[in-house]
């Protein structure tokens, strides 16, 4: 509830006016069968067609008063609930995308999708809900008892006989709900979760001819899904009913009882037709008021869950703590740099190297080696557990992540290109110069297949770049590292989709116009990091030899190995 009133605080004076527009509206609304009633058993009987008329007019008024002032109410809470769910899913949004990958990884990303959809549409919903029916159901229900008491005393005891069943059964089901719900939306995460994997992967699932295996592993999850929403209606849903049998016990018996007194001249049938009505009245909003409830356990459910991410605290100390210097004649040093992503076995151990400004590193290693751990690590991904990394003699860990990261052009293994114009995904929301942009683009072995396009740089990609081949796709994204002219690049495997003539020309390019970047190239063919100042080969997260291209060729066992089933001992560009 802490978010629900912190989001609502900048709203309080649209939502506290709405609340009474709300409020005077249902006690106009009250006040109609009693108007009914004292037509029916005062004015009719004198006969005098003007009285019923202004009585009559009064009665019309009112109901007026009351349709136009919910309306109005309901109008202002809906914009209340829409200003402050939009909040919501602003901040959490934002929240988001700045927790840690370590953060990321522990909520996973389909339950952060779960949280910014289905949960803030709960919290939408629930917001909705309270304003239109939270004052009005209360209100008509405690005042359609008082004015019952005002009409007709015994009845009103009949009638109120009856409402202890109804608030035990709400009470018990309510308190069981926000759990119940909670577990809906968890199994919400796991189904989105494959739904997301099947989407992103659907190109391997349809080579690979695996559609009848994730229809099986989607049926499951949404089995699941089915199951908890099952266990959760069918326990709520029992409210309803249980409601509508109490109340019709009540009228049943207040039909019985008012008979009699009419029967007896003890009552009036103008205020037995005003009971009835009182009677709806109460018996929809006492309804009203089991539906807030579910809402309310869905809408608290989901709040929870928002919450825990908007208060997710970072280990990382607000104050910049003073770390021991590095050597400031070197871009980028790694010093027994340790680190594990489960913290259970080291995922890389010990990883030392030196690059001055200008320098390139090659990186080679198996899969799972930690060639991209080295990666994350540099751009404070992920908090190293042993060591220190430098850059210009300076621990990453005294930089602001923002401030670092706008240090370096980057490709990722697995970049992303967004549904958007070629030049947009490039240029990237950054300031870059039109000449900057078309020496990116001619850099990375772009300009062709550019200019083929009909519409050049203005191609419309679809998501992930689907629209383009592996190639074009990786030039796309090595023309956005360079766009900036990093003081330092990172290419993550950026070249592994290029044709050999095509890699020529880019290693070409990267040598003579980026000589004064400082470099780190994770690659899986040795022609494309055999020039670089280092090579670090990696085994099984560990520095297996660091040297020149010449020098591992001598004395890395491994190098050497990769190299004869690579080029069959004989590298030629």
């Amino acid at each position: 509830m802490n978010t629900i009133k912190k989001y609502c605080k900048p709203f309080y004076k649209a939502l506290l006016f709405g609340l009474l527009v709300k409020t005077v509206g249902s006690v106009v609304e009250l006040f109609i069968p009693y108007i009914l009633s004292t037509i029916l058993d005062n004015v009719v009987p004198q006969k005098d067609i003007m009285l019923v008329i202004i009585w009559g007019t009064v009665m019309i008024m009112c109901s007026l008063l009351a349709w136009g002032m919910n309306v109005y109410a309901n109008r202002k809470a809906s914009k209340v609930a829409r200003d402050v769910t939009e909040n919501i899913r602003h901040d959490l949004f934002d929240k988001t995308i700045h927790l840690s990958c370590t953060k990321t990884d522990e909520y996973t990303i389909s339950s952060l999708e779960s949280r910014l959809t289905t949960d803030t549409y709960n919290v939408h919903r629930m917001l909705g809900m309270v304003q239109r029916m939270g004052v009005r159901a209360p209100i008509l229900t405690i005042g359609g008892i008082v004015m019952t008491f005002i009409l007709e005393p015994t009845l009103a005891l009949v009638l109120l006989a009856v409402i202890p069943f109804i608030a035990v059964i709400i009470y018990i089901r309510s308190t069981k709900g926000i759990p119940l719900f909670a577990k809906v939306q968890v199994a919400t995460d796991k189904m989105i979760q494959v739904v997301r994997e099947n989407i992103q992967g659907i190109r391997v699932i349809k080579a690979l001819s695996k559609m009848d295996a994730e229809k099986k592993r989607y049926f499951s999850v949404n089995n699941n899904l089915r199951n908890q929403e099952r266990s959760a209606n069918i326990k709520m849903a029992i409210i309803n009913p249980s409601m509508n049998l109490f109340l019709n016990i009540g009228l049943s018996l207040v039909i019985l009882v008012g008979a009699y007194q009419v029967n007896a001249g003890l009552s009036e049938t103008g205020k037995i037709i005003a009971f009835m009505s009182y009677f709806t009245i109460i018996s929809n909003a006492l309804l009203a008021i089991s539906n807030i409830f579910v809402i309310l356990s869905k809408g608290l459910a989901s709040a929870n869950r928002i919450d825990l991410v908007l208060e997710e605290t970072e280990n990382n100390p607000k104050e910049k703590l003073s770390y021991p210097k590095g050597d400031p004649n070197y871009a980028i040093e790694f010093r027994n740099v340790s680190f594990s992503y489960l913290k259970i076995k080291d995922n890389i151990r010990n990883i030392s190297f030196k690059l001055k400004p200008g320098e390139t590193l090659g990186i080679l290693g198996a899969t799972g080696s930690g060639k991209t751990t080295i990666m994350q690590l540099l751009l404070r991904f992920y908090e190293i557990d042993e060591g220190a990394i430098y850059l210009n003699g300076i621990d990453i860990r005294g930089i602001e992540p923002k401030e670092l990261r706008q240090m370096f052009g980057i490709v990722m293994q697995n970049d992303f290109l967004f549904s958007d114009s070629i030049k947009e995904n490039i240029v990237f929301g950054r300031e870059i110069e039109s000449d900057d942009l078309d020496a990116a683009i001619i850099d990375a072995q772009a300009s062709d297949f550019i200019r083929s396009l009909e519409q050049n740089v203005d191609y419309h990609l679809t998501s992930k770049g689907t629209n383009v081949s592996g190639g074009q796709r990786q030039r796309i994204l090595l023309s956005r590292a360079f766009a900036s002219h990093p003081e330092f690049m990172l290419l993550d495997d950026s070249s592994s989709a290029l044709d050999y003539g095509t890699d020529a020309k880019l290693r070409k390019a990267i040598n003579e116009n980026y000589q004064n970047t400082t470099m780190i190239i994770i690659a899986q063919r040795i022609s494309s990091i055999k020039s670089a100042n280092q090579i670090l080969v990696l085994d099984n997260g560990q520095i297996s030899d660091l040297g020149s291209h010449a020098e591992l060729l001598e004395r890395s066992e491994i190098y050497a190995s990769i190299s004869d089933s690579q080029m069959g001992g004989a590298l030629v560009d």
